[in-house]
């Protein structure tokens, strides 16, 4: 079982892979909108963007509120069962919740813990959210695009998030075999 705490491109898309390769995912989401790609413009089917439908196939869902104990309670017992936690909120949130690696390990010290962020969990840059255009910028990505006399372009899609889905994916699938010859989980 893998829960899945993520939202818009990277977190979703890694969870998206490991559903396509045949994990159960619940993705759950806040009732007051649910992942900012469900708003996404353009393409949209039945009132879903395409973009949110393109990173979320193969998942179950469920809206919990965080701010309600009974909600905290749900997603602390799908977590105790889950062989995978991934989530990708800004620096913080997890622990404020009581949803952080080191609040859930000890009620499952299987469980394979991954945290997606732009700028890691620790050092100067914790805490401040990252958008793949924003990384595009700051990494010089950008001024391998465009034309040679005008400003960088970032790419049509989001490669840095979909490049660090596909990264987590693989960290994930690496963990999970050193949990079989370990014996127990990691974050």
């Amino acid at each position: 079982l893998v829960v899945d705490f993520t939202r818009v491109v990277a977190g979703p898309a890694c969870t998206q892979t490991l559903a396509d390769f045949g994990a159960e995912v619940i993705k759950i989401e806040n009732p007051d909108g649910g992942d900012d790609t469900r708003a996404y413009e353009h393409a949209e089917i039945g009132g879903e963007s395409a973009a949110y439908l393109s990173l979320n196939r193969n998942k179950r869902g469920i809206a919990l509120d965080f701010n309600n104990e009974a909600a905290l309670e749900i997603a602390r017992a799908l977590i105790a069962k889950a062989d995978v936690v991934v989530e990708n909120f800004s620096g913080g949130v997890m622990k404020k919740f009581g949803l952080d690696y080191a609040s859930v390990a000890p009620t499952n010290p299987r469980l394979v813990y991954c945290s997606i962020s732009a700028y890691g969990r620790k050092g100067d840059f914790a805490l401040r959210p990252g958008f793949d255009p924003i990384t595009q910028a700051e990494s010089g990505f950008m001024s391998l695009n465009g034309f040679p006399d005008g400003e960088p372009v970032r790419t049509g899609p989001p490669i840095v998030d979909m490049a660090t889905g596909m990264s987590a994916c693989n960290a994930i699938l690496l963990a999970l075999i050193a949990r079989d010859r370990l014996g127990r989980g990691q974050q």
